[in-house]
């Protein structure tokens, strides 16, 4: 099982999908990326996922963002489910469902779970920054969906974070004010944040969100 952790390079791979033979990093080139694993195809809580996934794309497009999905049954197998999902889903599939008979990519990234499962992938989500690196990692049971819009808020947080010397507080979202980084001074923070800032105190100075760099 991988031991990958936030801040590692994610690993590349060259893979069978629902959209042919694609190499993962030229799939991304310079964008951000979203790698998640199902169970298994014809499967109720999965088929509502990737059905949302498919609605969501243009969100995903707003913020550069590709998505890959995984399942470790076959193309044949994936065909078929995509038309269930576009049907009962009342959506398109417009992204690469990987093809992972072998295993090679679950293990990869260490998408089973022994003590849930010897053969079947549990519900990982990798999001991966535009260096290459992994900048979240969420494991969900089989019995759970995920939830794409909170998907989208980190997305949201790590795109500003990334350029700007903020963090975003509990539950917020984009557009909502953040916390100055305690490694700014107030000294820096007069300059850098021309919106102002209150300081609730020494170490908690909230500001509202900066435009982008």
């Amino acid at each position: 099982m991988s031991d990958l952790k936030l801040g590692d390079k994610a690993p590349n791979f060259d893979a069978e999908t629902s959209e042919g033979t694609i190499n993962f990093y030229d799939y991304l080139g310079d964008g951000w990326g979203i790698l998640f694993s199902h169970p298994a195809d014809y499967t109720p809580v999965c088929t509502t996922e990737l059905g949302t996934v498919a609605r969501y794309k243009d969100e995903f497009e707003k913020r550069n963002v590709k998505v890959m999905a995984l399942s470790v049954d076959g193309l044949e197998s994936h065909k078929g489910w995509i038309n269930d999902i576009n049907e009962t889903q009342n959506t398109q599939v417009n992204f690469p469902i990987i093809a992972d008979e072998d295993r090679k990519v679950s293990d990869l990234y260490g998408m089973i779970h022994p003590n849930a499962d010897n053969t079947l992938t549990v519900r990982s989500v990798y999001v991966i920054g535009p260096d290459k690196t992994i900048k979240l990692m969420i494991t969900y049971p089989a019995s759970t969906g995920r939830n794409f819009d909170e998907l989208l808020r980190v997305i949201d947080s790590l795109q500003l974070t990334a350029y700007q010397k903020v963090a975003t507080p509990a539950n917020w979202k984009h557009g909502e004010d953040v916390v100055i980084s305690p490694s700014v001074s107030d000294e820096d923070a007069d300059k850098m944040f021309p919106k102002g800032y209150k300081k609730v105190k020494p170490y908690l100075r909230m500001t509202p969100q900066p435009d982008k760099a």
